[in-house]
């Protein structure tokens, strides 16, 4: 059984220090997209003439292939994780600033008003009432840029060697050894399994309100269990 984890030695890494590296650099990005995303997606719902253009420029830099966004970023980050991540961070943004005004502007308006009759302030409105409310959306969209970072991060294979569990695709083509190729492939697919049922959990946490057979259609908390 060991020897279906040997790896060759210019790979510098065990097969599960791989798969963590594969996950630090899959999650870090989406992480900074969240932090990103928070509070730009609440100047977009409160600014709603902004959302447009924003939506319109993260979809353009969705659009630029990972490899040519590599290539620009080599100049300034040169060969390492940080050149991976960056492009990853941004492609987050895609999903998550959408699946954030749309959970943010799914609170009813009475919720709000009752909020603010309550004393609270917009910053307190948001992060008590608005957020958790908007849980389900948010954690949705974290689900698909989560799986979506963890597929793109084997693309760094070619710059470097920063791809992780993608750098086994390039050796088991170099050494002809078919092994480690789906060790790459059937590795990626289930962390992206493992990670959206983490995430899938985290949900039925933080929506203890909500029935967990169907999430849909049903009436958010009370202000005064929101804001808890």
């Amino acid at each position: 059984m060991s020897e279906l984890f040997d790896l060759p030695s210019d790979l510098q890494n065990t097969y599960f220090g791989l798969v963590l590296l594969h996950l630090r650099e899959a999650l870090l990005p989406v992480l900074a997209g969240l932090l990103v995303a928070l509070p730009l997606a609440q100047l977009c719902v409160r600014l709603r003439w902004l959302y447009p253009p924003v939506l319109w420029v993260t979809t353009v830099l969705y659009a630029i292939p990972s490899l040519a966004f590599f290539v620009i970023l080599i100049d300034y980050t040169g060969l390492s994780e940080l050149t991976v991540m960056i492009p990853l961070a941004v492609y987050s943004l895609v999903v998550l600033v959408p699946a954030i005004v749309d959970g943010v502007r799914s609170v009813p308006q009475e919720t709000l008003a009752a909020a603010t009759a309550m004393g609270f302030g917009p910053v307190r409105r948001y992060v008590q009432v608005q957020l958790p409310i908007a849980a389900p959306a948010i954690i949705a969209g974290l689900r698909v840029a989560s799986v979506s970072s963890i597929s793109l991060v084997s693309v760094g294979m070619l710059i470097g060697n920063q791809g992780a569990l993608g750098n086994l695709l390039n050796s088991g083509m170099i050494y002809n050894q078919p092994r480690l190729i789906w060790l790459s492939v059937v590795g990626t697919a289930v962390l992206a399994i493992l990670v959206d049922a983490a995430l899938i959990g985290v949900r039925v946490l933080l929506t203890p309100w909500m029935p967990r057979g169907s999430r849909k259609n049903v009436r958010p908390l009370p202000v005064k269990e929101a804001a808890r």
